[in-house]
């Protein structure tokens, strides 16, 4: 549990830091949430972007670009699976 919980707490970090929609970093609490709940879910960068997007397009009411949500998939993907090798 303590693993998930750094996990969590790191990957969060990631998705404070990124603002795709320069409203200020640290305004997107609920979709960091629920991108983190993807990043459990998923192993594949191709669909956490594709999932990333949906998530904050559906709360803003505005459109990302797949491009957009790449770089940052990959990321969360790459820290989840070096804290799976800490195990």
């Amino acid at each position: 549990m303590e693993k998930t919980v750094k996990l969590n707490i790191e990957l969060g970090h990631i998705l404070r830091e990124w603002d795709p929609f320069a409203v200020g970093s640290g305004f997107y609490d609920t979709e960091s949430a629920d991108a983190i709940y993807a990043v459990h879910q998923l192993d594949d960068a191709e669909q956490l972007a594709a999932r990333i997007k949906e998530i904050y397009e559906f709360s803003f009411d505005d459109k990302l670009s797949l491009e957009c949500c790449r770089p940052i998939a990959t990321r969360l993907l790459q820290v989840k699976h070096h804290s799976a090798c800490d195990l």
